[in-house]
């Protein structure tokens, strides 16, 4: 499933940023070398990460 269309970010990138320590977002996002755009993305990829922490 895409989570940013901006930057072409799938929801498997944003959980394996998470699994690598990303904490945010924009810390998931710097991970992939990107950054959010229109901002949309952000809460969805937020959970995604909220997911992955509390799985950890």
């Amino acid at each position: 499933m895409v989570v940013c269309v901006c930057n072409a970010i799938r929801e498997k990138d944003v959980r394996e940023a998470a699994r690598c320590g990303a904490r945010s977002a924009c810390q998931a996002y710097a991970t992939l070398g990107r950054q959010a755009k229109c901002g949309q993305c952000v809460p969805f990829a937020r959970a995604i990460i909220d997911a992955e922490r509390a799985a950890a």
